[in-house]
């Protein structure tokens, strides 16, 4: 009799959705799968609520380095080069890492919201925030050692040097990482987007001042941008820690600690590792290997002083893609979450065709935000067609990311992104960066080939979803737990 209750109840959340308060004109809205004028707009408009303030939220942790970067470059090319290389080296054995696995919360959260599973929130990202920590602990010793470690691979012992000692000022970040991505996952499935773009605005006001006094008034110089960058983000933990506290927007599913937290360990790291293999594999490490193996080449100082900045905006799509999917999932409306994708990878092109050609436009001025070297300055000049291709690539892939997370399946992106890149796009640009005159442009040839096989995969595999069927799943996990 009881699992005929449970039955039946499922059945009649599945095919009531208008019982959700805010999902009953979407429901009508898109109840045929039909992407008419009025389904776009309207849903353009929902995408937009969620994936302005979260481009900015993405941007402005991007911010926080591409500043510190800009003031260390007036420094010197030795401290450009070695903050760089720290930063680019944080970003891949350290955030990168940390953000891939509390993206698992896109899908246990934003579904579980989306089925009106409140409590689940909390538990779940006490679980998230647990785990993080425990991986914190590896990343710092890893961290502490990386002078040694560069040296071993044949990194210039002076550099190796610096980035050893930038490593070690920037390991407060890695915990303040660990509290806050969790939190902002958790407000990212309600939607709660107000709060998060406050942090972010606030949090690079701060940093801005507070870097320039550290860099170029203290005395520390490029230990100083290490150290605002540390002091920024933990502010910014403490602001998105006081409003889940206090706020009643969060009352319903804020919870308080508890021993059920262990309980979905198991169910955190099922997801947490493939988000992570996927989001790190192309995403991330992609970018930040070119950056590195750069250091190989001939004139390492002028081959990593070219940072790409622009892959906040595709990532911040990303994430109200996997918002709007896994809270159309989990409350069993299918043919919303297919509008969504649909509206999403309209406004994923016509981004990606307005960011490019800007970038194409101004690529003669574009390198004096990172340095007054003429050198630098022409030599991101010619990089520019690359980087306006990666750009296209990066938002396409980065939206289809964004709805692999939503639907719950990250190990097929895993394995998209691992072949692309390891497979495909790697061993191109080890042959080009090393083995012909290409050098930097080789690198990045390779990381486009990568980018490339990853979005047609991607896209191949989003269009052949069955969403009733991924619906059905998100149901089922949710409700049997």
């Amino acid at each position: 009799m009881g699992s005929d209750n449970n039955t039946g109840m499922e059945r009649r959340l599945l095919v009531s959705p208008k019982s959700r308060s805010d999902g009953g004109d979407e429901s009508s809205a898109a109840g045929d799968g039909a992407l008419t004028w009025s389904v776009f707009i309207q849903e353009l408009k929902r995408l937009g609520y969620i994936a302005g303030p979260m481009v900015a939220v993405n941007l402005s942790q991007y911010l926080l380095q591409v500043i510190s970067l800009m003031m260390v470059g007036h420094l010197g090319e030795l401290e450009l080069s070695s903050t760089a290389i720290a930063v680019s080296l944080s970003s891949v054995t350290g955030f990168s890492v940390l953000i891939g696995m509390s993206s698992a919360l896109e899908t246990l959260c934003g579904q579980a919201y989306g089925a009106g599973q409140y409590r689940k929130l909390g538990t779940q990202t006490y679980t998230a925030v647990f785990c993080l920590l425990l991986a914190c602990i590896p990343l710092t010793l890893l961290w502490l050692n990386m002078e040694s470690i560069l040296i071993f691979v044949g990194q210039d012992p002076t550099i190796s040097h610096e980035v050893g000692k930038l490593q070690i000022w920037l390991v407060p970040s890695l915990f303040a990482y660990a509290l806050a991505q969790p939190i902002l996952r958790y407000l990212q499935a309600q939607s709660l987007v107000a709060p998060m773009l406050t942090t972010a605005g606030v949090t690079v006001c701060f940093h801005v001042p507070l870097c320039w006094g550290l860099v170029f008034k203290s005395g520390l110089r490029n230990v100083g941008a290490a150290l605002a960058m540390c002091l920024s983000n933990w502010l910014s933990f403490v602001i998105l820690a006081l409003y889940v506290k206090c706020s009643p927007s969060c009352a319903k599913t804020r919870v308080p600690v508890s021993m059920e937290l262990f309980r979905d360990i198991g169910v955190f790291f099922r997801y947490a590792v493939p988000s992570t293999v996927m989001i790190c594999s192309l995403e991330w490490w992609s970018f930040e290997l070119v950056v590195l193996l750069s250091g190989l080449l001939p004139n390492p100082e002028l081959e990593t002083s070219t940072i790409a900045t622009l892959y906040s905006i595709p990532f911040g799509l990303g994430a109200a893609a996997s918002t709007r999917v896994s809270n159309e999932l989990g409350r069993g409306n299918p043919e919303a979450a297919r509008v969504s994708v649909r509206t999403v990878m309209s406004v994923a092109a016509a981004e990606a065709l307005l960011v490019s050609s800007s970038l194409f436009m101004s690529r003669r001025v574009f390198g004096y935000s990172f340095s007054d070297e003429k050198e630098v300055v022409d030599y991101v000049t010619k990089m520019a067609p690359l980087l306006c291709l990666s750009v296209i690539m990066d938002s396409l892939q980065g939206v289809l990311s964004g709805v692999a997370r939503g639907c719950g399946w990250q190990h097929i992106g895993a394995y998209i992104n691992l072949g692309a890149f390891y497979l495909c796009g790697f061993p191109v640009g080890i042959v080009l960066g090393f083995w012909t005159n290409l050098r930097g442009m080789g690198l990045w040839i390779g990381v486009l080939v990568g980018a490339v096989a990853q979005t047609v995969l991607l896209f191949v595999v989003t269009m052949c979803t069955n969403w009733e069927k991924q619906a059905s799943n998100a149901r089922k996990m949710i409700v049997e737990g």
